[in-house]
C-alpha cells in the first residue's frame, strides 16, 4: 500500500481501518514531508499490527526524482495529501501562499499519481482512492483557490478513472465535507456537518471495497452541494459563502 501524504489524521485512520479489518500489506510506503510524526504513526501500526513500513520523504513544493521509487510495487494507492492555505482575505493576493496551494493539491500532485498508475496499468490491477473535496464543486469567495485546485484534482480522478477502466484499474474519488483534523482546527465548523477522522476512514473503507466511483463521507454534503451547484449564478454571486 502506498501512503501519499502520510501525516493525514484521515489517512491514518484508512490504515488502521484496513488493517483492523485484516488487510494485510508486504509492507506500506508512507509519503510523508514531516518524517518524525511519520515514524511515530510507524512504530505504532507495527507494535498493533505488526506491520512493516518504511517512510520515504516527499516534498511536493521541491523537484521530484522519480527514479528513487522505481523499486516499489503496491495494488492500492491512498492519496491525502492536502493544504488549505491562508484564506481568501489574508492569502489572495499573495503569491506564495497561491502557488502551495496548487502545487501541493493538484499541479506537483498528479505526475506522482500518474506515476503509480501507469505502474498499475502495466499490471492490469490495483486501486486508487484520491481525497478531493466539496470545495471543488463550486468556487465559493471564502475558499477559491484551494477549491479551484480540488476541482482540477475532481476532474484528473474521473479522467484517469475514465481512462484505466478497461485497464483493470479502479480509481475512486472521495469528498469530504468538514472534517475535524488539524488543517481545520480553530474554524468555526457544524458539528452535525463534521466528521471526525474515523468516520471518514469507515466510510471511504466501505466504499473502497464496493468499488464505488464517488463517494461523500456524510451523505448530507451529496444534497447540500446539489443545492450549491444548482443555485442561479446571479442569485450565487450575492451569496457569502
Amino acid at each position: 500500500m502506498i501512503v501519499l501524504g502520510s501525516t493525514s489524521e484521515v489517512a491514518q485512520a484508512f490504515v488502521e481501518k484496513a488493517l483492523r479489518e485484516g488487510e494485510r500489506f508486504e509492507r506500506i510506503y508512507l509519503f510523508t514531508s514531516n518524517k518524525e510524526t511519520t515514524e511515530r504513526f510507524a512504530r505504532h501500526i507495527d507494535v498493533k499490527f505488526l506491520q512493516e513500513s518504511e517512510i520515504i520523504e516527499l516534498d511536493l513544493t521541491k523537484e521530484i526524482n522519480y527514479q528513487n521509487f522505481d523499486y516499489i510495487t503496491s495494488s492500492l494507492l491512498f492519496c491525502a495529501t492536502g493544504y488549505l492555505g491562508e484564506g481568501t482575505d489574508e492569502g489572495l493576493y499573495d503569491n506564495k501562499n497561491t502557488q502551495r496551494i496548487i502545487d501541493i493539491n493538484y499541479s506537483k500532485l498528479v505526475p506522482i499519481v500518474n506515476y503509480f498508475a501507469q505502474k498499475f496499468e502495466s499490471r492490469r490491477s490495483g486501486t486508487i482512492i484520491g481525497l478531493s473535496s466539496v470545495a471543488g464543486e463550486r468556487g465559493r469567495q471564502s475558499n477559491f483557490i484551494y477549491g479551484s485546485a480540488k476541482a482540477a484534482f475532481t476532474a484528473y480522478l474521473s479522467g484517469l478513472r475514465n481512462y484505466l477502466f478497461d485497464k483493470k484499474v479502479h480509481v475512486m474519488t472521495v469528498k469530504p465535507g468538514f472534517m475535524a483534523t488539524k488543517m481545520t482546527e480553530g474554524l468555526p465548523l457544524n458539528p452535525k456537518l463534521t466528521a471526525t477522522p474515523k468516520q471518514a476512514a469507515d466510510c471511504i473503507y466501505n466504499a473502497f471495497k464496493k468499488q464505488k466511483n464517488v463517494t461523500y463521507v456524510l451523505p448530507i454534503w451529496g444534497v447540500i452541494m446539489m443545492i450549491i451547484r444548482n443555485i442561479p449564478e446571479f442569485i450565487f454571486k450575492k451569496l457569502k459563502l
